[in-house]
């Protein structure tokens, strides 16, 4: 199974490294995968990777976005409707599942799947076989499932918001996206990238980026992710008329929201303090009697299967920020010339 394409995917830290493992694992095994993370981490850019180095990959890749359309028109978004299904439908259209015969589809924010939907997507998930709107004629296609959501899905199943039976169909192999906050080591990675990108398309010549722009991008807390850092570049380099980077680095200030203790955390964030501290307490020990999982109640696979959903590992990136010159035009430093992996344009 070939390496994930280097010009696509720039990166660094080992969160990261760690997800694309996990992609040309399950790139060729054809099962469902279930992408999970924030806004702006790029899950599209890995599902097209997952694809791309599939079986299936000279196929369709065909993408439908749960959230962006009205619920009323999504059955007909995805399965396709017969002339005079519904009022409107003057003509019989195909829907996305259909168009991604032999191909992959892509069900971007999964979670805003209406639940009257889901026990018609299950089916075509499972029996890999469907009715379009208004019609009793079976479908049957070959297609590959890839969903994607920000949301807690187990949550929202517990809420009774989402199938526990669509669910486990979906998540035959979850893979989990990390933060930019939790991957500080890809930074200046990405900002190399961007600078170059968006010198090129603008015809500038930018030569660096200085040490203090580096810190400052490090310390972001980057709430919007590497979409949130690419739209920054992009304006940086706007604003740059020399050769070397010059950012509005005061537009960063204002957008940090400084901590307090009266803003509430999270579940997941409670539950990701909790887990490493108790780590941390114990010397990362998870088994035995003075383990981590002992601490918490839990079993010990338990307790690894949280860690991994909530991106927690020993080497997680904390305070450190690499100390990286960032030559764009010449030989970068002898210890900054490894291959790069993470993604460029949203993830």
């Amino acid at each position: 199974m070939p390496k994930l394409v280097e010009r696509e995917m720039f990166g660094e830290s080992a969160q990261f490294k760690s997800v694309l493992e996990h992609v040309n694992l399950v790139a060729p095994a054809d099962c469902a995968v279930l992408i999970q993370g924030e806004t702006g981490t790029g899950k599209e850019l890995i599902a097209r990777a997952i694809h791309a180095h599939s079986a299936r990959s000279n196929g369709p890749f065909v993408t439908l976005n749960c959230a962006a359309i009205p619920s009323g028109l999504l059955e007909s978004e995805l399965f396709g409707h017969e002339r005079g299904a519904f009022t409107g439908a003057f003509s019989p259209r195909i829907g996305r599942l259909q168009s991604a015969h032999k191909g992959t589809l892509f069900l971007d924010e999964i979670g805003e799947l209406p639940l009257e939907l889901q026990p018609k997507l299950l089916r075509a998930v499972q029996e890999q076989e469907f009715e379009k709107l208004g019609s009793s004629q079976t479908i049957r296609v070959d297609v590959r499932i890839v969903a994607a959501t920000n949301q807690d899905l187990e949550q929202m199943v517990s809420e009774r918001r989402f199938r526990a039976d669509l669910y486990y169909r979906l998540s035959v192999f979850p893979i989990l996206l990390p933060p930019l906050r939790d991957r500080i080591e890809d930074i200046p990675v990405l900002v190399r990238h961007f600078v170059q990108q968006f010198a090129r398309r603008m015809n500038k010549t930018i030569d660096g980026v200085p040490q203090h722009v580096i810190d400052a991008l490090c310390r972001h807390d980057w709430p919007g992710n590497i979409r949130e850092l690419q739209n920054f570049i992009e304006r940086a380099v706007l604003f740059t008329e020399g050769r070397l980077l010059s950012p509005p680095l005061p537009e960063l200030r204002r957008s940090v929201v400084a901590p307090s203790r009266q803003t509430p955390l999270t579940l997941s964030e409670m539950e990701r303090v909790h887990i490493r501290e108790t780590l941390e307490e114990t010397s990362w020990v998870i088994g035995g009697r003075a383990g981590a999982a002992a601490r918490l109640g839990l079993p010990r696979t338990t307790l690894i299967a949280r860690m991994q959903r909530l991106g927690i590992s020993r080497d997680t990136p904390g305070s450190r920020v690499p100390r990286l010159v960032m030559p764009l035009a010449g030989q970068m430093r002898r210890e900054d010339s490894r291959p790069a992996l993470a993604h460029a344009a949203g993830m």
